[in-house]
């Protein structure tokens, strides 16, 4: 597999740019400068939710990247990186997550989804189990009991009353950047896909957050999600919304760490 990956010289306060080379097609991703961990310390992958790029998790990146390599690519289709004819579904989506991680030189990495990219995480563990070492699914969707557009979409509207006005200025430029074609048909794929069939299959140290004020995410099913995962547990945090990763990224970073940060106990509890 073909692979080169460039660095921007004009670092942005705390992060970078990198573009790799995949198969002939550039993925770009924001990671975190530099790396202050040693070596062999696990890396963490961040994996933004739907129609947007990991613009939006820049705060948490800066808060994570103090303690360990932390990256965050841009989906195919989506921010900086290249763009299918199609919208991909979320079987390709994964696997071209994993081929970024093999190119990028990331053998195996810990997992930190938004939203949709919960789906993405999830269906990664199962094509792809030797690619991901521990998940966090922070605010982990689709509610089966809400799997239509109409449903979804009033949701996001009550969630916008929790986020920064700043988020909805960062939606709106990637929902420009993607396209109005990808961004329908990837949310087709997103309400067709049965995450809860996939979820037991996961056989890694799984960690589900979700913000008290989560209207996206019910807590009956936050709770559901967390009990479906063989290593499943579930941390509620007050005040939070859905989009944790650029709302709340202090409180994310603080449960976040403890359970990255835990010994192999789990892992051998899994095997």
């Amino acid at each position: 597999m073909e692979a080169r990956i460039g660095m921007s010289k004009r670092p942005s306060g705390k992060l970078e740019s990198r573009w790799t080379v995949v198969e002939g097609r550039s993925v770009h991703a924001r990671a975190g400068v530099p790396a202050q961990t040693d070596g062999g310390s696990m890396p963490l992958v961040l994996v933004h939710g739907i129609g947007v790029s990991s613009r939006y998790m820049v705060p948490t990146i800066e808060r994570l990247a103090p303690h360990y390599r932390v990256y965050a690519p841009d989906l195919p289709g989506f921010g900086r990186s290249y763009k299918p004819p199609r919208a991909l579904n979320i079987g390709e989506l994964a696997d071209s997550l994993a081929a970024w991680m093999e190119a990028a030189g990331l053998r195996s990495a810990a997992l930190l989804a938004n939203s949709f990219g919960c789906q993405v995480v999830a269906e990664l563990a199962v094509r792809h189990p030797e690619r991901i070492e521990k998940a966090v699914l922070q605010g982990p969707t689709v509610d089966p009991a809400a799997r239509t557009a109409r449903q979804q979409i009033w949701r996001l509207l009550r969630n916008a009353t929790t986020d920064p006005p700043s988020h909805a200025l960062n939606i709106a430029r990637d929902y420009r950047e993607c396209g109005t074609r990808r961004l329908l048909g990837t949310v087709r794929y997103m309400l067709e896909d049965r995450i809860e069939e996939k979820l037991p299959r996961v056989r890694v140290p799984a960690l589900v957050v979700r913000g008290a004020r989560d209207p996206i995410v019910p807590q009956r099913w936050a709770e559901e999600v967390s009990a479906l995962l063989p290593g499943g547990r579930l941390v509620v945090v007050p005040g939070a919304g859905h989009t944790m990763t650029y709302a709340a990224p202090l409180e994310l970073a603080r449960v976040v760490r403890p359970f990255l940060e835990e010994t192999h106990a789990d892992e051998e509890r899994l095997s």
